[in-house]
């Protein structure tokens, strides 16, 4: 069951904001910067304007998914998921939908002002202002509207596309003016681990979301299928990452990753051997930690295997 209704506004909306989903939209910047400074293109005023775009995107996507289950009745008490601010009552919708415009404003001025400081081509600042649009329409609609994609089981591959490729591999342009292919390979990683989160999510509500319709590839694979996925993205996103390590860098320091994979074995056996959507509760927070764990080792370890 759900938890219970907040005793404050404030708290009301700190659980729609979710703060705790932000680093893992981090890290992404991380890399990409981690990437960048390998190349000696490293720079600090256009990573920090990408964090906090991303960190506008990631809440904005947080306050749209609220409204959107809210709206369409997709949370309801016997979720399993804690319910947010509008599902209890403690935000209004049209609370909900001033705070949605406020946070496209801001995501909107963050984003040109990281265009305006990074690019210096038209064909750049056309090119990133048309991802940026695409990238809020993609947060907003992925619950909100007649035919929200999240309800049709796409949430997976928009999350691999954005959370990995267009965010590693643009902070990546964004600093050194040039796209190399070889950024793809942690940017999947990147892509792949955050897809794992949405997927550990969707098994936790997976009871819940086919009673009501929401249809997100756990509920179109089943319970055992999208535990079998799940561990499929987890090595999926480690062989992306070893073959980076192997093919360009050097040093001990490339695969200080590796410290992070017990984690990952550790919970790619939980989560195979729980086959209750209860018992992916405590496994969402510990995706997210491991996630970040081997996304922050990686990135380190690209800056250090520049002394070799």
């Amino acid at each position: 069951m759900s938890e219970s209704i907040p005793t404050s506004h404030a708290k009301a909306w700190l659980e729609s904001l979710r703060p705790r989903t932000l680093p893992l939209a981090f890290s992404s910047i991380v890399t990409g910067s981690a990437i960048a400074a390998w190349h000696d293109s490293f720079k600090p005023g256009v990573a920090l304007l990408a964090l906090i775009t991303a960190g506008l995107l990631q809440i904005l996507s947080n306050l749209a998914n609220d409204y959107g289950d809210a709206i369409k009745g997709s949370d309801t008490p016997e979720r399993i998921g804690p319910l947010r601010g509008m599902q209890k009552g403690m935000i209004t919708a049209q609370q909900m939908k001033r705070a949605l415009i406020l946070t496209v404003i801001l995501t909107v001025m963050a984003g040109i002002a990281l265009i305006t400081v990074a690019c210096e081509k038209p064909s750049d600042v056309l090119g990133f202002l048309m991802l940026g649009l695409l990238s809020i329409v993609a947060a907003i609609t992925y619950t909100v509207g007649n035919k929200p994609y999240g309800y049709m089981g796409l949430g997976d591959i928009s999350v691999l596309i954005f959370f990995g490729w267009i965010s590693v591999a643009g902070t990546y342009y964004l600093q050194t003016g040039e796209l190399d292919s070889i950024v793809m390979l942690p940017a999947t990683a990147c892509g792949l681990l955050a897809t794992a989160v949405l997927n550990i999510n969707n098994l936790r509500d997976i009871e819940n979301d086919q009673r009501n319709g929401k249809n997100t590839l756990a509920v179109r694979l089943g319970p055992q299928t999208a535990r079998r996925y799940h561990v499929f993205l987890l090595l999926a996103a480690t062989l992306c990452l070893a073959l980076f390590s192997w093919l360009f860098l050097s040093g001990w320091s490339a695969w200080l990753f590796v410290l992070a994979l017990p984690l990952l074995v550790r919970h790619s056996v939980l989560v195979l051997r729980d086959p209750t959507a209860s018992g992916m509760r405590p496994m969402l927070e510990h995706m997210v930690k491991a996630a970040l764990l081997i996304n922050i080792l990686f990135a380190i370890g690209v800056v250090l295997s520049k002394q070799y």
